[in-house]
């Protein structure tokens, strides 16, 4: 049974529910290690067009800091972790830095929802238009973008890694069947792997319009022969998202021949057999 859960996400970006309250879900689907990972601000230019929370972000940023740390010392033997979810941003390394230092964070996801200023994952009207060529130029640019961020040595773990399909699962399908991609694939997954990295698997994809698992069976297969580590996270944005369908991601990670994940405490990597 899959007993980690780190990605979460709470009422002070776009969630619904006060940290207090996903604890709490946590608890009753028996999570022992519960890792929250709220998304850093971003700069300006690089926003959602009708739902960006970085004022509402940062006016609340310390009472969500405080508490986190205050459920650190529960009494359910639950270990609680202070995260972050950041968004990759070439050419704003500094400017992510400069958030890091901010408080000692047990670990860094990186979720990479913008390619230049367009965040990709927001509206499946941006893809409607597009024809296959151009949208798999997207899916080169997103895993050569994740070598760039993973060669940083700033993060922990790569979140969602193939939500680039998020809205055209169908055309991606067909081009992760083909060698080029899966080369690219190995690349990209070979930087995450030699950064120190973990990837995540993800039940978020399961409640989106692809529904399916991030990351698919092929990315999992050439992850497992990479002895890539793995990490779990719902992605919850509700309390009745958090640990959603892990027996799933169990499965899914049991089929290539993952026994174990791993978690990220004081930016160090521990295992734990699920």
């Amino acid at each position: 049974m899959i007993s980690v859960d780190t990605h979460i996400h709470t009422l002070y970006s776009h969630g619904k529910a006060t940290p207090e309250e996903m604890y709490e879900a946590a608890v009753k689907k028996g999570i022992k290690v519960f890792g929250f990972s709220e998304h850093s601000v971003r700069p300006a230019g690089m926003s959602y067009p009708q739902r960006e929370y970085r004022e509402h972000l940062a006016a609340h940023w310390d009472t969500y800091i405080k508490k986190v740390t205050a459920l650190k010392n529960n009494n359910d033997d639950v270990t609680v972790l202070l995260g972050i979810e950041v968004d990759w941003m070439e050419g704003n390394e500094e400017f992510i830095k400069a958030q890091l230092a901010k408080h000692d964070f047990d670990y860094v996801l990186c979720g990479i929802h913008f390619l230049e200023n367009w965040g990709f994952d927001y509206s499946e009207a941006d893809w409607e238009s597009l024809n296959y060529d151009e949208q798999v130029a997207l899916y080169k640019k997103y895993f050569e973008t994740m070598v760039t961020m993973a060669k940083t040595g700033i993060f922990d773990t790569i979140a969602h890694p193939d939500i680039i399909k998020i809205f055209s699962c169908a055309y991606f399908s067909k081009w992760i069947a083909t060698k080029e991609a899966q080369a690219l694939v190995h690349q990209a997954l070979s930087a995450v792997r030699d950064a120190g990295m973990s990837m995540e698997i993800s039940s978020a994809g399961i409640r989106k319009s692809c529904q399916e698992i991030y990351p698919g069976e092929i990315i999992m297969g050439i992850a497992s022969k990479l002895n890539l580590p793995i990490s779990f996270g719902s992605d919850a944005h509700s309390t009745s998202s958090v640990a959603f369908n892990f027996d799933k991601l169990e499965e899914h990670a049991r089929r290539f021949g993952y026994t174990e994940s791993v978690y990220f405490q004081n930016r160090k990597m521990h295992s734990r057999p699920f």
